[in-house]
């Protein structure tokens, strides 16, 4: 990055010391300095290539910017070195923050277990050298340092990072639990039953680093052109220099037909055809809260034909709310029922607790005073509220009421208050749906001509309750991060190109495994946004579409553009080829079918470019 920085001051530097009338051997020097800083990189690397029996385009590009400055139009070459100088240290930069994010996720599991023995001692060991079948202690607000089952004690485990789930969920002996995860207010004994280097979370680490390795070959459509365009031209070059000498052709014009040939079929034009529409739109989205982190990833935006949604923080707002209130008691209305769970919920640090404390303030309900308040690990709270014990709990599998079962069928965590042992009313609490989610799945359907696919961490019921509400028919629930890679795997092998958007760590495989990924940045985790291919970062789903108009739109730009370029190149080469092509009249048809893709592509910059993309 900092080389790509030095030639493009020095390019302008140069630039400007010509039009400011400075003696050519000043920006002579400054333009032949810029060769130096941009393209030292590309020229070694091009000589490895070489060396490997490969024409490498990047050594292409250095011989056209020699050839110009050869007879003269170093500024033609300048500007070529430049561009490929920066387009090559953003490539570099945006594979390095990759590789940093999934190695930091490794951080997520706790570096040290407490092991218990059979005699009961607790030795502190690493979480790396624990084996299979030994029983580890997880403590109150501990992550959870093995994959494995709990065979004492029950506890609620934050398991967002794994499934996605916006609740907490109750665990008790037999259930299963991940390493990294968060535990609640109880203390749990756990068997390990994986070894530490197949953990989820591990897993999570190594499909990542797989599927972002794969997709860092992808090239630009114009970069697999080129391969064969470079070849195509060095040859043609050689020739033009090799046989006329051999016919005993005079040497000086030789070299300028060959040098004004290799100036007119260089592709300044073809890369601005190419780059100009890609960066615009990136700039124009960064401008309106997305960041599109490459051209490439811009061109994948722009293939998607099937769109996979993650549920918690991307259909839904990610934090549960109370959403009904039902009183069971005829002496308790829906006001006293959140006045009493209220209070027994004042002290609690679990989600559901201070989600219905929030509720109640947000309703102007007076909260009262709570005493002797008790935590029940993996079943809710108990407090003395007014001189009367008020216990809010889950409620029984065994003895659930029928509004449970309807209030759940509705999509609904649902918990029941209790006062003196008598169920008084119950809670209903939902993740809310975002108000622009059946506007942008309306929209995505339209361009993708499909519905979009939820896939999702969290329960059958709550998913499907989910998709109906936004308007999707595709629903896959219950999966691990390893079965939501599987499950874009498979679109893909069908031949569909998917765009994956999440907002969690568990969504980072299958946004690598995708065609094209966007993470809602606002509440994603450092994993998604630094795996996906675009970050939101205003809170809102309706840019989604709108970025994928975009990115259409500059694809049909950059088609549109190769034409133009092409058609210039092809024009040129051929009169040179078959007349005598005047080496201005050559620089001047280059360099205006350069500008000429160059302005095309930057229309994509304006305000209204990105109005038309939201169909505005």
């Amino acid at each position: 990055m900092r080389w790509a920085a030095v030639a493009l001051a020095l390019f302008l530097a140069g630039l400007g010391a010509r039009l400011l009338g400075a003696p050519a051997a000043v920006w002579w020097s400054l333009f032949l300095a810029c060769y130096a800083a941009g393209g030292w990189d590309s020229a070694l690397e091009g000589l490895k290539a070489l060396r490997d029996k490969r024409l490498d385009v990047d050594l292409l590009m250095i011989v056209a910017a020699i050839g110009a400055a050869a007879i003269g139009q170093v500024l033609d070459g300048a500007l070529l070195i430049v561009i490929f100088a920066t387009s090559g240290a953003l490539e570099d930069v945006a594979t390095r923050r990759t590789e940093d994010s999934v190695n930091s996720l490794l951080t997520l599991a706790p570096q040290q277990a407490v092991r218990v023995d059979a005699d009961g001692t607790e030795t502190v060991v690493p979480a790396s050298r624990l084996a299979i079948g030994d029983r580890v202690i997880v403590r109150p607000g501990e992550r959870i340092s093995a994959d494995g089952r709990v065979v004492d004690g029950a506890s609620d485990v934050d398991q967002s990072s794994i499934t996605g789930e916006s609740m907490p969920v109750a665990k008790d002996v037999h259930d299963e639990v991940f390493a990294g995860t968060v535990n609640g207010s109880g203390a749990l004994v756990v068997r390990v039953d994986r070894d530490p280097s197949q953990t989820v979370i591990a897993r999570i680490v190594e499909m990542v680093a797989e599927a972002s390795a794969t997709k860092a070959g992808t090239q630009l459509f114009i970069e697999k052109v080129e391969q064969r365009y470079s070849t195509v031209v060095v040859a043609a070059t050689v020739a033009l220099l090799a046989i006329p000498l051999l016919l005993g052709h005079d040497v000086q014009s030789t070299l300028l037909r060959a040098m004004t040939f290799m100036i007119v079929a260089s592709p300044c034009a073809l890369v601005l055809a190419t780059m100009p529409p890609l960066l615009s739109a990136i700039a124009n989205a960064g401008r309106h809260g997305v960041l599109v982190k490459s051209a490439v990833a811009m061109e994948h935006l722009a293939d998607a034909d099937v769109v996979v949604l993650d549920k918690t923080g991307t259909l839904t707002r990610g934090t549960p709310e109370v959403s009904s209130v039902v009183a069971l008691d005829e002496s308790a209305g829906g006001p006293d029922v959140l006045e009493l769970a209220a209070g027994a919920e004042l002290y609690s640090e679990h989600p559901i607790g201070r989600a219905i404390v929030a509720a109640a303030r947000a309703r102007g309900v007076e909260i009262p005073p709570a005493r002797q308040f008790t935590a029940l690990p993996g079943r809710g709270v108990r407090a003395e509220v007014r001189g009367r014990t008020v216990e809010v709990l889950a409620p029984d599998d065994q003895d659930r009421l029928p509004q449970v079962v309807d209030m759940q069928a509705a999509g609904a965590t649902v918990v029941v208050v209790l006062v003196d042992g008598r169920a008084v009313g119950l809670l209903g609490l939902t993740d809310l749906i975002r108000t622009d989610a059946v506007e942008s799945v309306e929209r995505l359907t339209r361009m993708t001509e499909t519905s979009p696919v939820l896939l999702t961490g969290d329960n059958p019921s709550t998913a499907a309750h989910v998709a109906r509400a936004v308007g999707i028919r595709e629903v896959h629930a219950d999966l691990l991060p390893d079965e939501k890679r599987s499950a874009v795997e498979g679109f893909e092998q069908a031949g569909r190109r998917t765009l994956v958007v999440g907002d969690g760590v568990n969504d980072a495989p299958a946004m690598a495994a995708a065609h094209a990924s966007m993470a809602m940045g606002r509440t994603g985790a450092d994993l998604s946004i630094d795996t996906a291919d675009a970050v939101t970062v205003r809170d809102e789903l309706t840019v989604i579409p709108t970025v994928l108009a975009l990115a259409r739109r500059a694809r049909r730009i950059v088609i549109a553009n190769l034409v133009i370029a092409g058609s210039a190149i092809v024009a040129l080469v051929t009169w040179d080829l078959l007349g005598e092509l005047p080496l201005p009249l050559g620089v001047a048809g280059h360099e205006g079918s350069t500008i000429l893709v160059a302005l095309n592509g930057l229309r994509l910059l304006t305000d209204r470019a990105w109005r038309r993309a939201g169909g505005r």
